[in-house]
């Protein structure tokens, strides 16, 4: 079995199901629905992904289904629109090792915008700064052509989706940084639509500055500051939740 660089099969499957529970924590999900997955073998293009119907604050790590982004048939007890988003996105690029789509409220918000741009008004926004793509074609729920071509646009440059009058997609190599893209994306988000709906003048800073600042979180996410996070993240859930292990 060739891993992700994670690691074992057995802490894929705890790290994701950490991210569900702080999801659901952190009113990142919606409902029953929404999806996560995590690659856990590059040749074979097998992910793990959640089971469709089950809530992200019940989830374990028991409960994630692995299956494979080459299969022909639709899986079974995973929702359709999961299969054909997580499974085309893992199909044509190798270097996405994790893929979180959720309907957050700021980052949704924003995305049901005509422009949705993101100004560089303080630092969660400016890590974003000309580092996100946007998917202007809603077609409907993510099946078809639609996934397909979600999957061309997922750019390790740029690690967040967001889908227009639809909700937000974060990638990365591994489940910390996907989590943590999605994260500070989502608080970038809410800082500029509280700031909007102030009705005052924004200050951003200009694109010199904004750039060198997305440089300097690239220096902390080298340095290993999603991983940090994303460990804290689970010492919480082992004191309050341990059950997400199980």
């Amino acid at each position: 079995m060739i891993l992700n660089q994670e690691g074992t099969l057995g802490t894929l499957r705890e790290q994701l199901a950490c991210v569900f529970r702080w999801m659901a924590r952190l009113d990142l999900h919606e409902a029953a629905a929404n999806h996560c997955s995590v690659m856990t073998n590059y040749r074979e293009k097998k992910f793990l992904i959640n089971p469709a119907g089950r809530h992200f604050s019940e989830i374990k790590a028991s409960d994630l289904l692995e299956v494979a982004a080459n299969t022909e048939a639709e899986p079974a007890n995973i929702d359709p629109t999961a299969w054909a988003i997580h499974g085309a996105m893992h199909r044509q690029n190798r270097d996405v090792g994790c893929i979180l789509h959720c309907h957050s409220l700021y980052a949704t918000a924003l995305a049901c915008l005509d422009n949705p741009e993101l100004p560089p008004i303080e630092q969660s926004s400016m890590r974003f700064f000309e580092r996100f793509s946007v998917d202007h074609d809603f077609e409907g729920m993510g099946l078809g052509d639609e996934a397909e071509r979600l999957a061309a646009m997922a750019d390790n440059r740029k690690q967040i989706l967001l889908l227009g009058n639809h909700g937000v997609i974060a990638i990365g190599p591994d489940v910390a940084t996907a989590f943590d893209n999605l994260y500070y994306f989502e608080r970038a988000c809410r800082y500029y639509l509280v700031a909007r709906a102030s009705g005052l003048p924004l200050s951003p800073v200009s694109k010199e500055v904004a750039r060198l600042t997305a440089e300097q979180w690239d220096d902390y996410i080298k340095m290993g500051s999603p991983q940090a996070h994303l460990a804290a993240l689970m010492r919480v859930l082992d004191r309050e939740e341990s059950d997400y292990r199980s």
